[in-house]
């Protein structure tokens, strides 16, 4: 009864770390290919999200600005083989780029906090 246990916080454990060394290794390719093209400067790897059967990885950007997707895009596969040569695994996960939605999010509180500031400035004015 507590193997089974113990093998989900195994399974998760392997997966967290597969997230950490999944972010460095494409992070560092592409710093790599920011010397070949332009578009990929300013790009910052904020997450690595590993599906628990391994077969997709969906690695979450920030940039600025924030039309680093074509880019990315086109050197997938360039970035792919590296992590299948860097990473001992039976299967590379397939990676998709995807802007960090928690960087719109924040955002928008942050215009919501400037709203509510510039509001409370007006009623102390009065």
């Amino acid at each position: 009864m507590n193997t089974n246990k113990g093998s989900r916080r195994k399974g998760y454990d392997r997966v967290a770390r597969l997230n950490r060394v999944l972010r460095e290794v494409v992070a560092e390719e592409i710093e790599r290919e920011a010397e070949y093209d332009d578009r990929l400067v300013l790009l910052t790897v904020t997450e690595v999200a590993v599906d628990p059967d391994l077969k997709r990885a969906r690695v979450f950007f920030a940039s600025l600005p924030q039309d680093k997707a074509e880019a990315l895009a086109e050197v997938r596969v360039s970035i792919q083989h590296k992590v299948a040569t860097e990473m001992r695994m039976k299967r590379t996960p397939l990676l998709s780029f995807e802007l960090d939605p928690s960087l719109e999010a924040g955002e928008k509180i942050d215009a919501i906090l400037r709203r509510v500031a510039k509001t409370g400035q007006e009623a102390d004015g009065d």
